[in-house]
């Protein structure tokens, strides 16, 4: 089992940046394909990026490629999201997500999940 604990979440004007990290917990954090995804109010929870297991590969949603990165640092257990260029539409909590296969944007390929941190973005 891994435990996942979000931060870096806040308030950001359009166009700004904000860099969200993911500390990790328990079980070898290198053993899990890892994921950002966001729950917008009234919505569903969408994909964002994934990264396998050693960051040799990414994944990004078209709403964020080329404005969005994501990253691990598997001797530190965090893995990190930076985001660039934020849009109020970015706004939602966001959540970071432990699985087992790559490569996959389903939530549901996803056992272990944190508790979510606020990004706001305001126009």
């Amino acid at each position: 089992q891994v435990q996942l604990v979000e931060s870096g979440g806040g308030l950001v004007q359009a166009g700004g940046s904000l860099r969200l990290s993911c500390a990790a917990s328990g079980r070898t954090f290198s053993s899990y394909v890892m994921g950002w995804f966001r729950q917008a109010p009234g919505k569903e929870r969408e994909s964002v990026a994934a990264i396998s297991w050693r960051g040799g590969s990414k994944y990004y949603e078209d709403s964020v490629k080329g404005r969005f990165t994501i990253s691990r640092d598997n001797a530190k257990n965090t893995l990190y999201l930076q985001m660039n260029s934020l849009k109020p539409e970015d706004t939602a909590v966001y959540f970071c997500a432990a699985g087992g296969s790559w490569p996959t944007n389903n939530p549901r390929a996803y056992a272990y999940w944190g508790q979510g941190t606020q990004v706001t973005v305001s126009s």
